[in-house]
């Protein structure tokens, strides 16, 4: 495969090699760059009935549409081909061999930095894998917790996620708690679940007037000064890539 030519959205050329390399023509020195090195990675977690349906309920897709609005995003700023993102259940991320499947196979390398984006249960098991993570030498650079879900013995009981309580290891970490003035059927369940009562640690922990199934909107709402989740998500991804992927 040739080397292929790209304009970057700064308006910088790289060259995007078969090697593959990235060597920006503003910088006269050879710049070789690792493949794995020019890659984020970014993990998008559903809760209860998202990817599969959870006691013949489901299912409904709810982080996906984070995850496709989100893809579409990269897309369209032309940055696609530095951009790697992974739609998986809660139950993905619980214990070592579904980690080992799910999420270590889908990141280059140690040096990739690692994105968590999740949702009710998938917000819990998130954080806790930003931790294991974190303690394998991964670069967890962001966690987005939407609305989480399970701190209840009782979805404990019939859910396949971590019992403890998390305790997230990441660059930066966004907490999102719906509050909706007009509850419905979602809400219900995730007071079932019972949601995580994040008192500190997140750098935003924001309350959002919606209900706990809306996580699109959850993740495209203002969070703080204007922005969202996902325009924060897209503002680190896009300063890791423009920086030519930090080598």
């Amino acid at each position: 495969m040739e080397a292929q030519k790209i304009i970057l959205p700064n308006g910088k050329e790289a060259t995007l090699a078969a090697s593959p390399t990235l060597t920006p023509s503003d910088n006269q020195a050879p710049k070789v760059v690792e493949a794995s090195n020019c890659r984020v990675v970014v993990f998008f977690i559903g809760g209860a009935g998202d990817k599969e349906s959870y006691y013949f309920a489901g299912a409904y897709h709810n982080i996906e549409l984070a995850h496709d609005y989100f893809k579409g995003r990269v897309k369209s700023a032309g940055y696609l081909g530095f951009y790697a993102s992974h739609y998986l259940g809660y139950s993905d991320v619980r214990g070592g061999w579904d980690i080992d499947k799910n999420v270590y196979k889908g990141i280059p390398d140690k040096s990739a930095p690692v994105y968590i984006v999740g949702h009710s249960l998938g917000g819990w098991n998130g954080a806790h894998l930003s931790k294991i993570l974190s303690e394998k030498g991964y670069k967890v650079e962001m966690l987005i917790t939407l609305d989480p879900v399970g701190e209840g013995a009782l979805v404990w009981l019939g859910s396949d996620i971590y019992f403890s309580k998390p305790e997230p290891v990441s660059g930066y970490w966004i907490n999102i708690r719906a509050v909706p003035k007009r509850p419905d059927s979602s809400d219900s369940v995730a007071n079932f679940g019972e949601q995580w009562q994040v008192v500190t640690g997140p750098d935003i922990n924001a309350r959002m007037d919606i209900n706990h199934a809306d996580a699109l909107s959850m993740f495209r709402n203002s969070v703080r000064d204007g922005a969202s989740a996902s325009d924060i998500l897209f503002e680190s991804v896009v300063s890791y890539i423009e920086g030519g992927c930090r080598a």
